[in-house]
């Protein structure tokens, strides 16, 4: 543990050694930074180097339960922090469920979070790669311009304390890089992304960021509005992990303590395509949102969601697994200080198939890769299930690839389309996201064109 992050655990275990008589209390207390760089036509557009620092302290009494935060670590103001959220407790509604996580024997998975090499890495290189990643991508294609390359860095040092007995902190930081793309057909122009991750600036796939980022653009030239049909879709790894996404919600148990989940009453029920596993592991150090520990302090573990389609378990909270009467799956999930825990998926991956995503078409006569969409979220109904999206690719006719289509929409209902899933591929991508991406392959949609 560093110096840095041994002074904040200090300071949040006399935080709640001056908890009162019948309190629970929590303090929550981050420091970081970020280094940001955008880079358009080799001249560094935006630069920015911040950092924050704050705390977050919750006090429940009496089924209440009273928050407050502040931006700084000054001993004046975490001071009235806390008097702050003891004087909250009285507004607060009486939840009977209300309380902190409790140590619950489950061991941490060690991790490496910290590398000392990007922690140290000259601003000016950060500079220097990012320009070279705009470079190569005018390199990859004539046809394409760089609409902006950027690289992005951040550091956190966190710790909390509780009565209840959790006492963590530790570091971590992660870095990408980034490169938007257009290419003109005449009318509009087409965009195109690509980006690399890694423990460090060395482990960067600049010429493969660049011509995903060319690839994507110029691929949609000349796309037409397709004809109304239902089709076999293959999902492209980034759209399959923003799919994946969005289970995060159905599979989420706040969403089913409300009420609101499509799955509630489901478990140990067949409810995808016996070839689908899903699992949420933050312990897999290939997953870019890696963690030891949830946001109560509790250890991060693997937990399987569906298998073989079979629905397993939703992920919990302390708070969310009193109100099920079930246990913390270690899913706590917190934005920052400013905030107290919510519920979700930490780092979701679908189990591969065996076959890449040119083998698959090879085994499509009618169906559609597709590379791009818009409004998954506002197009996706996680209570009903309802899916309608906005949608770009590629015609697949008698296993080949054929030619490039947009202004359509995939339609069906999420619980079909997990059922309908055919394949999976072997093409993993740990992209910057909290769902690994992959092909996916699903009969049956609706497309909607002209």
């Amino acid at each position: 543990m560093s110096d840095g992050v041994q002074e904040l655990q200090k300071l949040a275990d006399s935080i709640v050694g001056k908890a009162k008589a019948g309190e629970q209390v929590e303090a929550y207390i981050s420091r970081g930074g970020e280094t940001s760089v955008r880079v358009y036509e080799g001249e560094v557009e935006h630069f920015v180097s911040a950092q924050s620092e704050g705390i977050g302290i919750r006090v429940i009494k009496d089924g209440r339960t009273g928050f407050a935060y502040a931006g700084t670590l000054e001993t004046d103001a975490i001071a009235e922090v806390l008097a702050e959220a003891r004087d909250n407790v009285q507004f607060g509604t009486v939840d009977e469920w209300a309380g902190l996580a409790e140590p619950d024997g489950v061991a941490q998975i060690p991790q490496k979070f910290w590398d000392e090499e990007l922690a140290s890495y000259p601003t000016d290189k950060k500079i220097a790669i990012t320009k070279e990643l705009e470079k190569l991508t005018l390199a990859a294609d004539a046809r394409v311009r760089a609409e902006e390359a950027n690289y992005e860095d951040g550091w956190g040092e966190t710790a909390v304390a509780t009565t209840t007995g959790i006492r963590e902190s530790g570091r971590g930081n992660s870095c990408y890089v980034s490169v938007s793309t257009l290419a003109d057909d005449g009318d509009e122009s087409l965009t195109g992304f690509g980006f690399s991750v890694g423990d460090s600036p060395k482990e960067f796939d600049l010429k493969k960021a660049a011509h995903d980022a060319a690839d994507r653009a110029t691929r949609l030239l000349g796309a037409t509005k397709p004809a109304s049909k239902l089709v076999t879709i293959v999902l492209d790894p980034y759209v399959t992990s923003q799919f994946v996404s969005i289970l995060s919600s159905v599979l989420n148990g706040e969403s089913l303590a409300k009420g609101r989940s499509l799955f509630a009453d489901r478990l140990d029920q067949q409810v995808a395509s016996a070839k689908f596993t899903l699992v949420d592991d933050p312990t897999n150090p290939l997953a870019y949102t890696a963690t030891d520990i949830d946001g109560e302090g509790l250890a991060a573990r693997r937990n399987v969601l569906i298998e073989n389609g079979v629905l397993k378990k939703f992920v919990h909270s302390s708070y969310s697994a009193r109100r099920m009467n079930t246990k913390s799956t270690g899913n706590a999930s917190r934005g920052g200080f400013a905030g107290s825990p919510g519920v979700s998926c930490l780092a979701m991956q679908v189990q591969p198939g065996t076959k890449s995503q040119a083998e698959l078409i090879s085994g499509i006569d009618d169906g559609v890769l597709i590379q791009d969409v818009s409004g998954m979220h506002s197009g996706v109904n996680t209570i009903s299930g309802d899916f309608s999206t906005g949608a770009s690719g590629i015609v697949i006719s008698n296993g080949t690839l054929g030619a490039p289509i947009r202004e359509f929409t995939i339609a069906s209902t999420l619980q079909k389309m997990l059922l309908n899933i055919v394949e999976l591929g072997n093409d993993i991508d740990w992209l910057p996201m909290r769902a690994v991406g992959l092909s996916l392959v699903i009969s049956d949609v609706m497309m909607s064109g002209a």
